[in-house]
């Protein structure tokens, strides 16, 4: 039974948090100290991006996609983003690179607050992207290429695959080696493939614990929601490679192990189970996650979370290894591919419905407008509701509309059961 404090907070606290606040703050000051030290060396790249390679040349690595969903979630992106609009950027294309780009050009940034003595994101020495999760992000580090004068290289990958194949492979491994003189030039570091192969063993790990983090939830009740892995998936986005991220996921695992032991949910009195397709909406985590509490609704599985599951990283073959775990990522398949593994999903984690988010400025990571949400529902026979909004521009969501259509899709459910 919950304490008074659980029912106010209408949450279930994870006491890892802790820990992950620490090792955050601990990266991001990291990071300010490289930029301002001229023996250090600070790549940008981008969230699915080579980050194994840039460990291995020690280089400090900062993620802008990390930043964009801080500006979401502190409700000020949409100050920012007429700011890019004003140089030309439309207001249609990813509100991750018009928030983050008009932050810059005001000089703000959410850092300065959670991190005090932190005055901006970090100035970076080279910018690497990977285009496997959209286009937008190569336009959106050659402006600050264009703005730091430093070199922007990236890696174009493959798009709507069926499967991923020996041709595709071979193609993004010869990107990601060509990427090798420039950061070598860079870094003044001569490439060391030990050190490849051993961040690519660290990175694996971190993406074995995260998967076995995940998919504690298939445990009924689930002891973790999907806003809470919207939030404790920080050190598998920007640490993966690094002992630290491993040793914060071992500690989280135990924790929810525990739950699961002890039937402990992440909510009060789970009556259904639902999944989460599509990008979050930063700035409503805690309202939405307060509203399945309400209703006694879990969202216990999305596909959002699982992008940062790479297993096929291989230190044996670094390269060839890297190149298949980027571009295996559901965003880079096919809807029949996507479709297929939205279902084994549903089935794994016992689901009763699907939530999907249209969100307005990100068609890549939206899979509910060309009728793949009503194919899935006469497959598996369970109901969905598309929620339309953004992941940073909250003018183009409506809470009141997305309460009432949460609100169907649960008594739909429970009506069911």
């Amino acid at each position: 039974m919950a304490n008074p404090e659980q029912k106010k907070l209408k949450r279930r606290p994870i006491q890892a948090a802790e820990t992950m606040k620490k090792i955050m703050a601990d990266y991001f000051y990291e990071l300010d100290a490289a930029a301002k030290d001229p023996k250090k060396k600070v790549a940008w790249c981008t969230s699915v991006g080579p980050a194994e390679l840039l460990h291995a040349f020690g280089f400090y690595v900062y993620f802008p996609e990390n930043h964009g969903a801080m500006l979401g979630a502190s409700r000020l992106a949409s100050e920012y983003i007429p700011v890019a609009n004003a140089l030309g950027y439309s207001p249609d294309i990813c509100s991750y690179l018009t928030s983050d780009i008009g932050a810059f050009l005001k000089g703000e940034t959410p850092l300065k607050k959670a991190y005090p003595g932190i005055e901006s994101v970090p100035k970076p020495d080279v910018l690497v992207y990977n285009t496997n999760q959209c286009r937008d992000v190569q336009d959106w580090f050659k402006w600050y290429s264009r703005h730091f004068k430093v070199p922007c290289i990236g890696v174009h990958t493959h798009r709507g695959l069926p499967n991923v194949t020996k041709t595709e492979i071979d193609d993004i491994a010869a990107q990601m080696r060509a990427l090798v003189p420039t950061l070598e030039k860079v870094s003044g570091v001569k490439f060391d493939i030990e050190r490849l192969k051993e961040t690519v063993r660290l990175s694996r790990e971190c993406s074995k614990l995260w998967r076995e983090t995940l998919e504690t939830a298939t445990a009924v009740p689930s002891p973790i929601t999907f806003f809470d892995g919207c939030i404790h998936m920080g050190p598998a986005v920007v640490m993966r490679g690094t002992e630290r991220a491993n040793d914060y996921y071992r500690e989280l695992l135990k924790e929810l192990k525990e739950r699961v032991k002890n039937k402990v949910g992440a909510i009060e009195n789970e009556k259904f189970r639902v999944y989460w397709e599509g990008m979050p909406i930063w700035g409503k985590l805690r309202e939405l996650s307060e509203l399945f509490w309400d209703l006694g609704g879990c969202v216990v599985a999305s596909t959002y979370c699982n992008s940062w599951i790479f297993e096929q990283l291989d230190p044996d073959e670094p390269f060839e290894s890297m190149a298949r775990a980027y571009t295996e990522l559901f965003i880079v398949r096919d809807d029949d591919w996507k479709e297929s593994y939205i279902e084994r999903m549903v089935r794994l984690f016992k689901l009763d419905g699907i939530i999907y988010h249209d969100s307005k400025t990100c068609p890549n990571n939206t899979n509910s407008r060309h009728g793949m949400a009503q194919r899935l529902s006469n497959k598996l026979g369970i109901p969905y509701v598309i929620v339309s909004g953004d992941l940073n521009d909250l003018r183009l969501y409506s809470e009141e509309q997305a309460k009432t259509q949460i609100e169907a899709l649960a008594e739909q459910i429970t009506s069911r059961k």
